[in-house]
């Protein structure tokens, strides 16, 4: 299913849905931060995505990272909320979806580089290779807020 993402854009479509999401901040033993490239936009994100019926945010985190990157984490804490109502996504079946995403740091526990149907690739990157990056800006938010390293979670 094709997405386009709309970002404090004049003449963005209302927003018909609300679904609690979840994103991750997930760093290797040298401290580089695990993306994905996504394949319905295009561009490189944490892993992540929406919560499923039964399922903690916690169990979401954990289940998302698993399938996009294929590691298994452990979650360390959050790193903010983000309810921007001006980030706006919609998606070829006429959803328009309200951005809802709490953003988690995470540890990787066990597994190996995995790259799934959401994504082209994936892979590590130091904080300089990160703003070389083709990325939402939305994702840009979340990981210049885990390097603030606050200890209250950012709300957004």
């Amino acid at each position: 299913m094709a997405r386009t993402d709309y970002y404090h854009q004049p003449g963005a479509p209302k927003p018909n849905s609300l679904v609690p999401a979840a994103s991750a901040v997930v760093t290797d033993s040298e401290g580089r931060i695990l993306l994905h490239k996504r394949s319905d936009n295009h561009l490189w994100s944490l892993p992540g995505g929406a919560m499923e019926l039964g399922e903690s945010i916690e169990e979401t985190i954990i289940r998302e990272v698993k399938e996009e990157t294929g590691f298994d984490v452990e979650v360390i804490k959050c790193i903010g909320i983000y309810t921007d109502p001006n980030h706006v996504i919609a998606y070829s079946d006429g959803e328009v979806r309200q951005q809802f995403s709490i953003c988690f740091s995470c540890r990787i526990v066990s597994g190996e580089i995995a790259v799934s149907s959401e994504s082209v690739q994936v892979k590590f990157f130091t904080k300089e290779e990160l703003e070389q990056l083709d990325m939402h800006p939305a994702q840009w938010i979340r990981i210049q807020d885990f390097y603030a390293n606050k200890e209250r979670a950012f709300i957004r």
